[in-house]
């Protein structure tokens, strides 16, 4: 009997962990002073560019964006730096509600890797939205 209830407790705590991990953690959202800093890694995981992920770290203080900046990925280096010249700084000094519903126009050539960019920086923003303290 004893040896049961332990079984039963032990798979449990298994589901509790497995559920836990699969849900975004505090490696998203951090603070280096009054800025927040939101992490895109896991978060967005199932948004695809051309070639994979485009991860983005959104740098936010008093609710308004101060700059967006690229993390590692696989998309073409040719393309992916038109993405980042032309188009992270479109929502730096915004809102945080202005820019999760600006139309920012993507970079010509590199359509995927824009597209994946605006939904990385929207998701971002909702989870700051949702998790700030």
């Amino acid at each position: 009997m004893i040896r049961k209830n332990f079984v039963k407790t032990l798979s449990l705590v298994a589901c509790a962990t497995v559920l836990l991990s699969a849900m975004p953690g505090d490696e998203v959202i951090s603070r280096e002073g009054k800025t927040y800093v939101v992490n895109t890694t896991s978060l967005t995981k199932s948004i695809k560019g051309y070639l994979g992920t485009t991860p983005l770290k959104i740098y936010i203080t008093d609710n308004k964006i101060d700059k967006i900046e690229a993390l590692p990925n696989q998309e073409t280096p040719k393309y992916f730096a038109k993405v980042k010249k032309q188009l992270l700084d479109k929502w730096n000094g915004m809102t945080v509600s202005k820019a999760m519903k600006a139309q920012v126009d993507g970079v010509t050539g590199a359509t995927l890797s824009s597209d994946a960019v605006k939904k990385n920086v929207v998701k971002g923003l909702e989870y700051y939205k949702k998790n700030k303290k």
